[in-house]
């Protein structure tokens, strides 16, 4: 996978607090701020590191034994919410971190961006909790002139909200939504390569370590076998979207060459998003769903289940995989 480095930033490139207004607003929304405007890169995210898990006291309960009170770990489930142009579109529950992977991946999933300059900032705006502190749970974008308009964003998560495309409609719409033609990918894995994934996916899982509660998402690339990135979260959906995310911000989309691995199971909703992406090629330590399988062999996605070395069961584009 080539690299480019135009849309990467690595520090914060604004420590000054400006209000959030919607584009050609005059009128501030809500008692809210907005932290790291930025165009085209993303500052850190240093007020959530200490947010990804929390400590609760608990009660550990052995049949035939006494109660053992204890500490225990759990992963940290808040909301964000979403804006553009500073009026909101939606809220999403999710571990907190990587929050503008995040909001970048969930864009290109509904096929709003295709490229890293169409998102020219992102923000945190948000109001303050009883220290003072900026809570971090809203983020606002800015798109570029002509990307998307509220109201059509909107009408298309309600409709997908409410299942109002279901079965052969919603890969219809994955097709017209997808950019990529998977099927121009001549990339072919080996299985010896493939089955040592889950391995390398396991020991990169920090937080699961500690919690035993988060899905994670990773991109593979196997020309240098470099695991590019890994993201976790509360939801599956969420750690894809950072994925892809991050792959928009380091201007590397289509993610063409990669493979796309998840630790639970390929449902249609990950499959979508993988094919928007342009990845060819995703696997599963779990099974696929029905549609997630119909949907692959539409577009030209090699899925790939129960990935358990030494084994796995390739659903779709098996001439992808070499013996």
């Amino acid at each position: 996978m080539a690299r480019s480095s135009r849309c990467r930033c690595d520090s914060t490139t604004s420590s000054r607090e400006s209000e959030c207004r919607p584009r050609g607003s005059r009128s501030r929304v809500s008692p809210a701020h907005c932290i790291g405007a930025t165009r085209g890169c993303y500052p850190r995210q240093t007020g959530l590191v200490g947010r990804v898990t929390v400590r609760r006291g608990v009660a550990r309960l052995t049949v035939g034994q006494p109660r053992m009170n204890a500490v225990d770990t759990l992963v940290a489930e808040e909301p964000l919410e979403l804006r553009v142009g500073g009026r909101p579109l939606a809220v999403t529950m999710r571990t907190p971190g990587d929050d503008m992977d995040l909001f970048a991946g969930f864009l290109v999933s509904e096929g709003v961006l295709r490229q890293c300059d169409e998102l020219l900032t992102l923000r945190y705006c948000a109001g303050r909790d009883e220290a003072g502190q900026n809570t971090y749970n809203v983020l606002d974008a800015t798109l570029a002139d002509g990307v998307a308009d509220l109201p059509s964003l909107q009408r298309a998560l309600v409709t997908t909200s409410a299942c109002g495309l279901c079965g052969k409609a919603s890969i219809d719409s994955v097709e017209t939504t997808t950019p990529y033609s998977l099927r121009d990918d001549d990339l072919v894995v080996p299985t010896s390569w493939l089955a040592g994934l889950p391995q390398r996916l396991r020991e990169e899982q920090k937080v699961f370590d500690r919690t035993g509660g988060l899905h994670a998402a990773a991109l593979f690339d196997p020309a240098t076998d470099e695991l590019l990135v890994l993201r976790e979260d509360v939801g599956r959906h969420n750690a894809v979207d950072k994925v892809i995310g991050w792959g928009l911000r380091e201007d590397r989309l289509p993610l063409r060459g990669a493979v796309l691995l998840v630790s639970g199971r390929a449902s249609f909703e990950l499959a979508q998003k993988a094919a928007v992406a342009g990845i060819p090629v995703m696997a599963a330590v779990s099974a696929p769903s029905s549609l997630a399988v119909d949907l692959a062999e539409r577009v030209g996605l090699t899925l790939i289940g129960f990935l358990r070395d030494p084994t796995m069961v390739v659903y779709s584009g098996v001439q992808r995989v070499a013996d």
